[in-house]
């Protein structure tokens, strides 16, 4: 028998409920509608899971089995993994006060849950050791990007902060080491139009009104390699990795571009030389100026040839 339950069920081991609404459909049962939604997911896990009392609607009433199918229904559930491998790396807390959480990321680790990682995410990580449940994340870097990831702690203030995003205020600085190329003009500032390419995974320059910009310098040159400044004006998905593979000078141990390699190719010892190594913006609740710095830091030019490159 359904029981009442909170509207959102609580977070659980630091991951929130996940939520869909019900379209109008032919489905019998939920059950049913849950299947075919979500087809990696085996119906007997579908099915322990609604036994559980793991699924449930708007009204906090726990579904089973053999709830019937209501359009319109809001439904609210867990994720679960089978088997999720530890990523060996740990975020770093470089700053916190009511508002505002400010995190180092290491290489190869997911800001938030997608796919196959759902523990083994920065949020759920500092959701579960710092007891924070209403965090979230302001932006987002990508897995194979180490450095700065900011979060917000109080919903309250939380929009003030993302404003400063939407606004484009914020000061982000990254370095990356890449070919070197003296007879580029230095220093270059990118602008183009990128897309989804013809593979979900990647993205590309396209014809059309500009919506991607970075200004580009180079920081150091040791024979064939540079270590640049990478200062993105926008905030494209893949934007760095995407301009610097266009001037013909692809980021060192780029998985991604210009050729996309399987996931499952993960090399620990081998990690994306790209950085997010600084952000600065004006305080939007105290007005105060504010700058972080990563502390990690890219592999020194002089170690390349050590490893064979």
């Amino acid at each position: 028998m359904a029981r009442p339950r909170p509207n959102a069920p609580p977070t659980r081991n630091g991951v929130g409920a996940s939520s869909v609404v019900l379209p109008e459909g032919p489905w019998a049962t939920v059950l049913e509608f849950l299947v075919q939604r979500f087809p990696g997911i085996p119906h007997a896990q579908w099915l322990q899971r609604l036994q559980d009392g793991d699924v449930v609607d708007e009204q906090g009433l726990v579904l089973t089995p053999h709830s019937a199918y209501a359009p319109k229904r809001r439904l609210y559930y867990y994720r679960a993994l089978a088997a999720e491998p530890p990523i060996p790396f740990d975020e770093v807390v470089l700053w916190q006060d009511e508002h505002l959480l400010v995190v180092d990321k290491p290489h190869f680790l997911p800001v938030v849950p997608s796919g196959k990682y759902l523990q083994e995410t920065v949020l759920v990580r500092l959701k579960n050791r710092l007891g924070l449940h209403d965090l979230v994340p302001i932006h987002r870097i990508d897995r194979d990007t180490a450095g700065l990831v900011l979060f917000s702690i109080n919903p309250a203030t939380r929009d003030a902060y993302h404003a400063l995003f939407r606004d484009r205020v914020v000061a982000k600085t990254y370095e990356c080491i890449a070919p070197a190329n003296p007879a580029l003009p230095w220093p270059i500032h990118r602008e183009s139009r990128i897309a989804v390419s013809s593979h979900f995974m990647q993205q590309t320059e396209v014809d059309g009104a500009v919506n991607a910009i970075t200004d580009i310098t180079p920081l150091e040159t040791l024979g064939p390699w540079a270590r640049y400044q990478l200062q993105p004006l926008t905030g494209q998905r893949h934007q760095l990795r995407v301009h610097m593979a266009a001037l013909g000078l692809p980021l060192l141990f780029d998985g991604m571009y210009p050729t996309l390699t399987p996931e499952d190719a993960t090399d620990y010892a081998r990690p994306l030389q790209l950085l997010a190594q600084r952000i600065a913006f004006t305080d939007p609740l105290s007005g105060e100026a504010r700058q972080f710095e990563s502390q990690r830091r890219l592999l020194p030019l002089q170690n390349l040839n050590e490893i064979g490159l």
